[in-house]
Order: structure tokens, then C-alpha cells, then sequence
């Protein structure tokens, strides 16, 4: 049964959305504040984090840096309010894996939970059949089998959506993905979805494996389309 952990500071919203997700079959924490829910990692051992982004006190941001600082595979989703736009590009650059819109549908909210977990359980795919177990390009080493990334020997934390994007595009050097189909294969949104996932993504994950932002070595954007993954 997975755990899920939610932190949300309206009662009504919080007491409604419990009672779906256990009724989808999840177990569920609700937490009403960003400090009560950092301490519920602890106690409670979630496999998910639903968070609110608009909390008092410690916000939903605050909370999403805190998790990613302790707990970088960890997946979160977030929900926001209609419209706002540049928080939703704030959270997604401080770790969340995901976002949900408010008023929060229980169908929605537990599809996105259980693609999440899918890409925690196992972030294979994007065409990893038939391909070496540790590929290797320059300084990057990519295990696909451990699902572990290494940059000049020094182990890489990703995110589940953080890896299955690497995996996904380094299974096919020089191929170009258009968002959309990055969208599908990794978020597993098969609608119209938001580049904004895919475009934060790639900037955490550009980070992490320590790409110049200007001139990075692996994953090359390629204007108005998407992005590619170059082997060196």
C-alpha cells in the first residue's frame, strides 16, 4: 500500500483529498503545516509527498528544498492554485517532480501519484532494451541497470523523473525528442501536457551532472523543438 504523505493547510481541502486516496487504496499522513509535515519524514516514512505550495509559515517551497536537501529521490507533487504560473516553475526548479491545479481532482491527484511511483519503483524505459548495462560517455557513466549515474567517478542523486529524462534521451544519441514526447515518456502524460515539466527538468538535471548552462556537454536544446543528448 503506498504511503502517502500529505501537506496541506486547509482542513476541509486536506480531510477530502485523505479520503480519496485511501479510498484508491493508499495509506495516508496529513500533515496541516510545512513543519509538521518535514517531521513526518521521519516518523512516517512516506513514499509520496502531496504539497501544498501556498502553507503558512514554512511554505511549500521551504518544504520542497528541505525534502531535496535530505532526500533526493524522494517524489513530490505539488498543487497550486489556478494560474500560478511563476510558482509552478519555482517548484518544479526546487525538486517537485510533478504539480497538480486546485481544486484538486481525486482521479488526477492519483494518477500522477502512481506515475511518480512507477518512476521510483523503476525508471527504465525509453528504449533501454539491448543496451549496455553501464553506458558511458566521456565523463558520465550511466548504470542503467543500478539506475545510478556517476559524473568522473562521483556518484550523481537524481530524482525519479531526473533519471528516467537521462535514461530516455541517452538511449538515443542525437535524437531530438519534442517535449511532448518527453512529456509521454517520462511523465506519462499522454494529453497536450506543460513543457514546463520537461524545461525544469532538464535544468535541475543539467545541474547536477554540473553542465555549463551555456554550453552544456550532454543535453543540447534544440530551439522552438526539444532537446537531445549528445554522447562525447
Amino acid at each position: 500500500m503506498p504511503r502517502v504523505l500529505l501537506i496541506e493547510d486547509d482542513r476541509a481541502v486536506r480531510e477530502g483529498v485523505a479520503l480519496a486516496l485511501r479510498r484508491q487504496g493508499h495509506e495516508v499522513a496529513a500533515a496541516e503545516t510545512g513543519e509538521d509535515g518535514m517531521a513526518h519524514l521521519t516518523s512516517f516514512r512516506p513514499d509520496v509527498v502531496v504539497l501544498d505550495l501556498m502553507l503558512p509559515g514554512m511554505t511549500g517551497l521551504d518544504v520542497c528544498r528541505g525534502i531535496r536537501a535530505v532526500d533526493q529521490t524522494l517524489p513530490i507533487v505539488m498543487a497550486t492554485a489556478r494560474g500560478d504560473d511563476v510558482d509552478i516553475v519555482i517548484g518544479l526548479e526546487a525538486g517537485a517532480d510533478d504539480y497538480v491545479v486546485k481544486p484538486v481532482q481525486a482521479g488526477v491527484l492519483n494518477a500522477r501519484i502512481r506515475a511518480v511511483l512507477r518512476r521510483a519503483g523503476g525508471a527504465g524505459g525509453g528504449g533501454d532494451a539491448g543496451l549496455p548495462r553501464i553506458d558511458t560517455h566521456g565523463d558520465l557513466a550511466i548504470d542503467r541497470a543500478g539506475l545510478s549515474v556517476t559524473v568522473a567517478g562521483a556518484p550523481v542523486a537524481l530524482a525519479p523523473s531526473e533519471l528516467r529524462l537521462l535514461l530516455t534521451l541517452s538511449a538515443s544519441p542525437g535524437q531530438v525528442f519534442s517535449r511532448q514526447q518527453l512529456l509521454e515518456a517520462v511523465w506519462e502524460h499522454s494529453y497536450h501536457g506543460d513543457a514546463r515539466l520537461v524545461d525544469a527538468c532538464v535544468k535541475r538535471l543539467r545541474a547536477k551532472m554540473g553542465e555549463p548552462p551555456r554550453e552544456p556537454r550532454y543535453i543540447h536544446t534544440v530551439r522552438g523543438f526539444g532537446y537531445r543528448f549528445v554522447s562525447r
